[in-house]
């Protein structure tokens, strides 16, 4: 009989070691800096308009620099959103290595809300370019669709493992296909993350959404009531 005590081996989301600019050369640490100037520019763009309306110059003015230095590094302003979910996603196994905390009693319903905390929190941070880079992937860009699989397949292996463990401990309905349900739970999440706000006019609060997707979460990860 498997215990709730067990820990989730977590796997993390591979990035590259090295950066490199349009010409294919290594970016050293004042055009990292450069680099990172232009994206977080960007970002601070979208949060204020549509990317449609969003021009390279737009980017460059906001770090006093020249469209010739945007395009160094990037090829364009979708590129730049590319990096910028990227870069995002990189923040994930944060996400990841709460899931390897114990799911039992009320520690685990605690593990459950600090999940749900952490990816709404994530969600806020990064809101527009991650609603921008699933927008991409729905459409079938190739570049988001993979950056997308990378980021959530390990989110939905440590789920569907936590629920394998159940199954085996009789607690988990056997009728739940781990991964079909990991997925499910990673949908709602990221639905609710991204549009919490929304809520808000029907009197749903922020500590409203996240007790009750922990609650959901604990249930069906643990086939317990929440505490």
């Amino acid at each position: 009989m498997t215990s709730s005590k067990s820990r989730v081996k977590v796997a993390s989301v591979a990035r590259p070691r090295r950066t490199v600019d349009q010409s294919g050369r290594v970016v050293g640490p004042r055009g990292l800096q450069t680099r990172d100037q232009l994206l977080d520019a960007l970002a601070a763009l979208m949060a204020q308009r549509s990317v449609r309306e969003i021009r390279v110059v737009d980017v460059a003015r906001s770090v006093s620099t020249s469209p010739a230095t945007f395009y160094q590094y990037f090829e364009d302003v979708d590129e730049a959103v590319l990096r910028l979910a990227e870069r995002a996603s990189a923040r994930m196994p944060q996400i990841l290595a709460l899931m390897g905390r114990s799911w039992r009693g009320k520690r685990g319903f605690e593990t459950a809300h600090a999940i749900v905390e952490a990816f709404i929190r994530h969600w806020d941070a990064h809101h527009a370019v991650l609603r921008l880079s699933n927008l991409r992937s729905d459409e079938g860009d190739r570049r988001f669709l993979k950056l997308r699989r990378d980021t959530m397949t390990p989110v939905l292996q440590a789920i569907a493992k936590l629920i394998e463990e159940g199954q085996r401990a009789g607690r988990v309905s056997k009728r739940m296909h781990p991964i079909a349900a990991a997925a499910a739970l990673a949908a709602i999440l990221e639905r609710l993350a991204a549009y919490h706000r929304s809520l808000e006019g029907l009197g749903v609060t922020r500590e409203h959404l996240v007790e009750t997707s922990a609650s959901i979460l604990y249930q069906i990860v643990t086939g317990r009531r929440a505490p």
